[in-house]
């Protein structure tokens, strides 16, 4: 299985850092992000990536190279052209996903320890084209989900929008863990082009397809701002 990671984002969140390098090679207890989670999908046999750039992607091209793809096969999808946020970025990545198999995304500042293995064997199990990693925690924005733990719509938690595919009948908020695991028949249900967030594309593929959620209650760590590092610090070292 191959494994996506979006590396690409200008990560103004984490600024200063970000002012002068990539937010995947920010270091949570002196490694770097990207380093983290090639390594911690190495250890469920994943060795097969692409990792997307854009902002200071030379320097992660170069981060690479020097760690000799930590023996890893890399293959680089370079957005330096134009930053496609991740629906763009992923139909940018097609030409290396596109071989019928399933494969992983992953953003590159997340950090968890979600059992991948599991993951995979329930989006095979339940053969949809498309499984999100869910949890029970706080966030801003959740997903909505039916009993059965299919996407039914999204809540802005501070201002109350939501976006639904059918009334909201008690469905279960859960906030997106930044790991989905995809069939590539996607690229051929994916209407947008261009820059774009993939989570525009489930909202509006849930209204006719199946999407669904895989619960966890692994640690998650977005690592997007200064103090979130010192978080997760506590948790991986």
């Amino acid at each position: 299985m191959k494994a996506l990671i979006f590396a690409a984002g200008k990560g103004t969140r984490l600024k200063p850092f970000t002012d002068h390098h990539p937010k995947a090679l920010a270091k949570v207890n002196g490694v770097p992000l990207l380093e983290r989670n090639i390594k911690y999908l190495k250890d469920f046999g994943i060795t097969d990536f692409v990792i997307n750039i854009h902002h200071f992607g030379d320097q992660i091209v170069a981060f690479l190279k020097e760690n000799d793809n930590f023996g890893c096969k890399i293959e680089v999808s370079d957005e330096s052209n134009e930053l496609l946020e991740t629906g763009g970025g992923l139909i940018f990545a097609k030409e290396f996903l596109n071989h019928g198999e399933d494969f992983l995304i992953m953003n590159a500042d997340i950090l968890t320890k979600i059992n991948i293995d599991d993951f995979v064997g329930y989006h095979k199990e339940i053969k949809d084209f498309a499984t999100l990693a869910v949890s029970d925690r706080e966030s801003s924005r959740k997903l909505l989900f039916n009993d059965d733990l299919v996407l039914r719509g999204w809540l802005n938690v501070q201002t109350g929008e939501q976006r639904l595919a059918e009334f909201n009948k008690g469905f279960r908020p859960l906030a997106f863990s930044g790991v989905h695991c995809i069939n590539p028949v996607i690229f051929d249900k994916i209407k947008r082009k261009g820059k774009f967030s993939v989570m525009e594309e489930y909202l509006d593929l849930m209204q006719t397809e199946k999407i669904h959620g895989f619960v966890h209650d692994s640690i998650l760590i977005d690592v997007g701002r200064p103090e979130s590092v010192i978080e997760a610090e506590k948790y991986f070292k």
